[in-house]
């Protein structure tokens, strides 16, 4: 089938988690969420120099970190349990090549407080679920070569690492970064697809909660 650019407005729902189309008016939640020392020290936002304490920094730097308008950039909410409806961090999935049939996840960043819980392998699924849904057979996911931590999330995934692409971009403090390429193709998505399913299923029945000392997952 041809691939076509899913929905950018269409939600997408999974037991735990939802994703919707992140917009303006969340990027306060959003700063409550991911503006911490701890999520741009593996290499979100460009690494620690990238970091924005204020809140009127950190939507000045968003008008430009995500990617508006060619990407579907999602707010990450919690659907079930007490804190339904929490902002609990963003991801997106952008960089579409139809006729290649090509895309890519990545732009992703949780509130410490559901590191290591159901909410990213919830989140890989269901953007998984829609770039294969919509035609297209290979997803690439990358990290800096330095973040040792988001490089073992994905290849837990079940991903491809393809290599590294040397002097790729500029992080945040003006150094140039490495980038760690990895990729699932339309024939790996049957077994990550299980994989994913088995770890939610690992979790139990009960909803993600913020932990004050949640550690781990892909940022």
């Amino acid at each position: 089938m041809s691939a076509v650019r899913p929905d950018p407005s269409a939600p997408l729902v999974g037991r735990r988690i939802r994703l919707d189309a992140l917009t303006d008016a969340d990027l306060p939640a959003l700063h409550a969420a991911i503006g911490r020392p701890e999520v741009f020290a593996g290499g979100f936002g460009g690494g620690p120099a990238g970091y924005r304490a204020g809140l009127d920094e950190f939507v000045a730097w968003a008008a430009t970190a995500f990617s508006w308008g060619r990407g579907n950039v999602y707010a990450v909410r919690l659907a079930s349990g007490p804190d339904a409806g929490a902002l609990v961090g963003t991801s997106t999935l952008a960089d579409f090549d139809e006729p290649n049939e090509h895309a890519h996840i990545g732009w992703t960043a949780y509130d410490p407080r559901v590191w290591g819980s159901a909410v990213n392998p919830e989140a890989k699924l269901l953007l998984l679920g829609a770039a294969f849904d919509a035609g297209f057979g290979r997803v690439k996911i990358q990290a800096d070569e330095l973040n040792a931590r988001s490089r073992a999330a994905i290849a837990k995934l079940g991903a491809t690492f393809e290599g590294l692409v040397r002097r790729d971009k500029r992080r945040a403090d003006g150094t140039w970064r490495d980038t760690a390429v990895f990729s699932i193709i339309i024939d790996d998505w049957p077994r990550v697809r299980a994989g994913l399913e088995a770890r939610l299923a690992g979790f139990g029945a009960e909803p993600v909660r913020f932990s004050p000392d949640g550690v781990g997952g892909e940022h």
